[in-house]
């Protein structure tokens, strides 16, 4: 998905893992470019920044040195980079929540102070930089499983949220594109303070993470079953200009995906030397952007693919905010966009882009439901007596033993699963008289808040229990989390009506 949960090194640590980038004119002033990166996919509401890492943008311009099938883009120049850091998290003074501070160290060598997810951002005080960095709306959204085949759904990272770095600024005085208006970007996570790190004796990794276009590593460095992960070795790469020493290795990698995503459609759609064209454009992985040519929703890889079929571009390319950049990605590799438009199932993320500072929708904060009913064959007193009893879960076959803690409300109980896994849960209430129970989630499943209910209720002969939770994914998907919680529910209530019987 993306950049998303991009190799096992960001999985282990998904606040350097970097799940986007854009680069736009700003909607509201076209003298005005925009970068976004974004980091720690699937983020709560407590997510934080690392203070160990360092997150740069970081943009090259760039020269086309060649077209159709000799297509190539060389970087030249100096970085302009920007380059954020953040502190540990500071207590709250009068009452008010704790929060994090930052830093952003602009290309002219200036500092600018962040307060993380402060709306207003921070701006040098000649108005030519501006910052923010905080929680918000994950922009991305995709609608395709993508398995064999393809399969069109719903966005499948609805409801999601991360961590936003945002950078608004004068496009002609920071980069100067009298000297040629063509620019590549990438944004990288790296270790924040080498220097002490090399003198304590311990390896310096390049870095973390790194993302240029969509779905590089994902799509294209992915791989088929079974063959070697190339993408924490990709990402230790040095962006604009990675090693010839494991040119082969990617390259190859590179295409071998294309002629698989070429025969989704049963024809051969790249001819040999397009298609070696296309490998080596997209090799080295920066997000190409013109600011001297109109960047819309509809521009995305244009740059790219023009070059590649042997003529001029006309727009500036880039990623805006709500660009559908799979279903343009997906077209271009199944047909080399000789064919229909590939639509996914999804038409936009949760919370579509915005026009203005800072671009990125307010996080997602509407807590989601999971309900289900078993209509039971046994009086509402008899499936009460077992369901109430909150340190046993004997009933429910995927918890293989519990055992609590403390007992009345505020006891705790430790469930350990079939699968292995430890889920703490605290008992908020119980009232016998109501046959309803209150719980709530300490650790274990993905999610905060998470909160349970169970009652039971008469029906006819018979008895009807509802279970349901409300909660909020938290580092992980909604998808994900909504399954989990699903199949806890649905396995317990199956186990029910098997004790029970099912109501007359």
């Amino acid at each position: 998905m993306s950049d998303h949960i991009d190799g096992p090194r960001t999985t282990a640590d998904p606040a350097i893992d970097l799940t986007d980038l854009f680069a736009f004119t700003s909607p509201a002033d076209s003298r005005r470019t925009v970068f976004i990166a974004d980091a720690f996919p699937f983020a709560g509401e407590t997510a934080l920044f690392s203070n160990a890492a360092a997150y740069s943008i970081v943009a090259k311009r760039v020269r086309v040195a060649g077209i159709g099938n000799a297509a190539s883009f060389k970087p030249e120049g100096p970085e302009i980079r920007f380059t954020f850091e953040f502190d540990v998290l500071k207590p709250g003074q009068n009452g008010e929540r704790p929060h994090q501070t930052g830093s952003c160290k602009l290309p002219d060598g200036r500092t600018l102070p962040i307060i993380v997810g402060d709306e207003h951002g921070a701006s040098t005080e000649d108005g030519r930089f501006r910052v923010f960095a905080g929680l918000r709306s994950d922009p991305f959204y995709v609608g395709w499983l993508l398995g064999e085949p393809l399969k069109a759904v719903p966005n499948i990272i609805e409801e999601d949220n991360v961590l936003a770095m945002v950078v608004e600024f004068d496009t002609a005085r920071v980069l100067n594109s009298s000297d040629g208006s063509l620019f590549g970007v990438i944004a990288e996570t790296t270790i924040k303070n080498p220097g002490q790190q090399a003198s304590a004796g311990t390896p310096v990794i390049p870095r973390f993470d790194w993302v240029g276009r969509p779905e590089h590593t994902n799509v294209r460095l992915v791989g088929a079953n079974g063959e070697l992960d190339v993408r924490d070795l990709w990402n230790q790469e040095t962006p604009f200009a990675p090693s010839d020493a494991l040119r082969p290795l990617f390259q190859k990698r590179l295409a071998e995906a294309l002629h698989i995503w070429d025969m989704k459609d049963g024809k051969v759609d790249w001819e040999p030397a397009a298609l070696a064209a296309d490998n080596n454009v997209f090799w080295d992985d920066y997000l190409l952007f013109d600011v001297a040519k109109p960047i819309t929703d509809t521009s995305h890889l244009e740059i790219e693919k023009s070059t590649i079929d042997g003529h001029a571009y006309t727009t500036g390319g880039g990623r805006t905010v709500n660009a559908n950049c799979i279903d343009i990605l997906l077209t271009w590799l199944v047909n080399h966009d000789r064919g229909p438009i590939l639509q996914g199932g999804a038409k936009g993320a949760t919370q579509p882009g915005t026009t203005s500072f800072p671009y990125l929708a307010p996080p997602n904060t509407s807590l989601l439901t999971v309900k289900q009913n078993a209509d039971l064959g046994a009086t509402p007193q008899a499936v009460w007596a077992v369901v109430r009893q909150f340190g046993d879960g004997s009933w429910h076959p995927l918890i293989a033993n519990t055992q609590t803690i403390g007992s009345g409300i505020g006891e705790l109980r430790r469930i350990e699963t079939v699968d292995g896994k430890t889920i703490v849960e605290r008992l908020d209430s119980l009232d016998d008289a109501l046959m309803t129970l209150k719980y709530s989630l300490v650790s274990g499943v993905p999610a905060a808040p998470y909160e349970g209910t169970m009652e039971v209720r008469p029906n006819g002969t018979g008895s009807t229990l509802t279970w349901s939770v409300t909660f909020r994914p938290d580092g992980q998907a909604k998808l994900i989390v909504n399954l989990i919680i699903s199949t806890l529910l649905n396995k317990g209530l199956d186990a029910l009506k098997a004790r029970f019987g099912s109501a007359q």
